[in-house]
């Protein structure tokens, strides 16, 4: 049996040590040790090592991966679960260690409970921690599991923690709180991952930011309930950690089965947010399902023509499309059943005859000798009661026995546990798929799941249902592999590491006002990588707010992302078509740089203003955003961070979004270095004593050109 195991990737390192009769404990996780050999781990361990005083033993308590109180720990278990009573306290004993080339793989047993247990630890190249627990059941009986939580150690200088919340329409919203002693535990009981969910939990330094402060930080890959934790106590002891929330008698695993947790993901980042960002950001773009191709403009027809379905009115869209340089035209909702309203019809995935007499493949041929693929919206996961399906088949409604929960936009949930449900959904989809051109789905999912039981036995049925849903997902995609998925949630209600693993891109939020996007699409790109965001340009005015915003800021803020469009362009004005004709082609000009290049934030003082970059060896394209009025007039200069120091680089506005009032002579005097001109400056000092920022109106942004000027300083 090994001593120590260190990991160790992209300057971050991560020991455990194994010398003790339990569970291993983590020794460090954070910046790289360096090559240590055994002896100088067990020098580490015993400087780190606590004072053997005010514990709930005699010796210090190790605390592991998965805590235990029989190794004297009484803060928040681990695992949690029981026999009829018995076998609530579990003593894991180490039965094995097998090394990876990035990872470990723990295996452990208690022969008291009748319980095994295997912890798989990977540390990615790029940096990124991820963990997982797969509990056997070894004992006849049924052990009874409450909840399987796995922690990752963090050091005292965290005194802050950033997690997230939010509703429909304001999606991953900050909130910052002290990291003090006790229990922060964050719960989504929604049956999807949620609006407010905790996302990506944060523990930093004081006052960290985007470019500065040492930070911690994971996320619970599920899509279905979760709990994300941090915990501090008076022994110096804190940990974030994560997994599954399971509803009462969810899992009860009789002699030889199994339960897995989610994996639960963790970076460090030594300077700010930003390096968390990059470090996950490389991870999901290192994974061999991730979209390689450019991601193509998408033109999604809800906000244009919500359910007034017309082969000639949509025929006239596409047009527009076209005309500007869309790539895909997505069919929203209304193309299928008695599907007239929001009221009936989810479950009949067949075209309707009444709004579509010759079928789907008129619009389909439109769309595609236009030059466009085609999308459809699904929502293969809800029932209405108004449908044929649920007259035919009640008994596969999700119920707590009898009792039908109570209806959320006038649907109930399709229980995909059950094997006839399951299969009717996938064929029919597999047919639409099979039948029509189609390659794309935009798959929805419109409330929470309330009282998510299994009809026939009454019990909770959220982890079933997920698991389902994986299923669902990856067996369609085994059986039509060029079709892309977004997840889309009411919006960004489904936005985890494990639905992205099975889908192509998520809708970041129903509302696309771009004031509301600038900070919703920041704090999404926290964890993902902007080409795997939806991002539309609405309106004039928009739907979800009624506020009114230049197309130059709609179109500016929804670059940053997987361009699309959301609005009837059959009514713009020619001005209006050509200069979004321009957007789209800065959009195509500058997406292999968006999508594979380094994601930046300033940390600006001035709370009107934010600075958000994308920067690779060859390019850089940052926004000036202005969302209120400063109270400097004219306000300061602000550093752009991630160019390389030793560069000389030629630094201009950027067209079509060098004139972001509208005006170029707006405020009566030209910024010195704003012009077509720009200055050419090193990446040392554009990175110290930056540039001094506009005047902008609120709700105004104004893009920066950096390219290298073919010298190095």
């Amino acid at each position: 049996m090994v001593d120590f195991v260190h990991l160790s990737a992209a300057g971050v390192s991560f020991v455990l040590d194994f010398r003790g009769p339990s569970l291993p404990a983590v020794v460090h996780w954070g910046e790289a040790l360096g090559d240590l050999g055994p002896e100088e781990l067990a020098e580490v361990a015993l400087a780190t090592a606590p004072q053997p005083i005010g514990f709930s033993a005699d010796s210090p308590v190790r605390v592991s991966i998965l805590p235990e109180q029989s190794a004297g720990w009484l803060g928040h278990p681990g695992l949690a679960g029981h026999r009829d009573g018995t076998a609530w306290s579990s003593a894991f004993s180490v039965s094995g260690v097998d090394r990876s080339a990035h990872g470990v793989q723990v295996r452990g047993f208690d022969e008291t409970a009748g319980l095994e247990l295997v912890i798989e630890i990977e540390l990615h190249p790029a940096g990124v921690l991820r963990a997982r627990a797969r509990l056997t059941s070894t004992a006849p009986g049924t052990y009874w599991l409450d909840h399987l939580t796995l922690f990752l150690p963090v050091p005292p200088e965290t005194t802050e923690l950033l997690d997230f919340t939010g509703h429909h329409l304001r999606e991953r919203s900050p909130q910052r709180t002290a990291f003090t002693h006790g229990l922060r535990v964050r719960e989504n009981r929604t049956g999807r991952t949620g609006y407010d969910s905790a996302y990506l939990l944060c523990a930093g330094t004081a006052g960290f930011g985007n470019r500065h402060g040492r930070v911690w930080g994971v996320h619970t890959a599920f899509s279905g309930n979760a709990r994300t934790v941090a915990e501090r106590n008076y022994h110096g002891h804190s940990a974030l950690g994560g997994g599954e929330l399971l509803l009462p008698g969810e899992i009860g695993l009789r002699e030889g089965e199994s339960y897995t947790s989610p994996w639960v993901f963790a970076a460090f980042g030594a300077h700010g947010l930003d390096s968390l960002s990059e470090r996950f950001h490389s991870y999901l773009r290192s994974r061999p399902g991730h979209p390689t191709r450019p991601r193509p403009v998408v033109v999604n027809t809800w906000e244009a023509v919500y359910f007034d379905h017309d082969l000639g009115r949509l025929t006239e869209l596409a047009k527009a499309a076209a005309t500007v340089g869309a790539e895909r035209f997505v069919l929203d909702d209304g193309w299928f059943g008695s599907r007239r309203d929001d009221t009936s019809g989810l479950g009949d995935w067949t075209v309707s005859p009444d709004v579509w007499p010759d079928g789907l493949d008129p619009l389909i041929s439109v769309v595609r000798d236009l030059g466009m693929e085609f999308g459809l919206w699904v929502e293969p996961e809800m029932i209405n009661p108004d449908s044929d399906l649920a007259r035919a088949h009640p008994d596969w409604i999700m119920a707590a026995g009898d009792r039908l929960p109570p209806t959320a936009r006038s649907q109930q949930v399709l229980d995909l546990h059950n094997p006839s449900a399951y299969a009717y959904v996938r064929d029919r989809l597999d047919t639409l798929l099979s039948e029509h051109a189609i390659g794309y789905l935009k798959w929805d999912h419109n409330r929470d799941l309330v009282d998510a039981g299994h009809p026939a036995s009454g019990r909770a049925g959220v982890h079933d249902q997920t698991h389902a849903v994986y299923r669902l997902l990856d067996e369609l995609r085994a059986r039509h592999p060029g079709v892309e998925i977004e997840s889309c949630s009411s919006g960004g209600g489904r936005v985890d590491l494990e639905i992205l693993a099975r889908t192509d891109r998520i809708w970041a939020s129903d509302c696309i006002d771009a004031h509301e996007r600038v900070a919703i699409q920041r704090w999404t790109s926290l964890l993902v990588p902007l080409e795997l965001i939806g991002s539309h340009v609405g309106a004039p005015r928009s739907h979800t707010t009624q506020r009114e915003l230049p197309l130059d800021t709609r179109a500016g803020t929804a670059i940053w992302g997987h361009l699309g469009i959301e609005w009837d362009l059959t009514v713009a004005t020619p001005g209006e078509l050509s200069r979004l004709g321009e957007w789209v082609a800065l959009y195509k000009e500058v997406r292999s740089l968006l999508h594979t290049g380094t994601l930046v934030h300033g940390d600006v003082a001035d709370p009107a203003y934010s600075l958000t970059g994308v920067v690779s060896a060859s390019d850089a394209l940052f926004a000036v955003t202005a969302t209120a009025t400063s109270e400097a007039y004219p306000p300061g200069a602000v550093a752009l961070p991630g160019l390389d120091p030793d560069r000389l680089y030629h630094v201009r506005p950027q067209p079509p979004g060098d004139v972001p009032d509208g005006n170029a002579a707006a405020w009566g005097a030209a910024l010195p270095w704003c012009t077509s001109a720009g200055v050419r400056l090193s990446g040392r000092a554009l990175g110290t004593a930056g540039l001094r920022l506009p005047v902008l109106y609120p709700d105004r942004v104004l893009l920066i050109r950096a390219t290298p000027a073919g010298g190095t300083t």
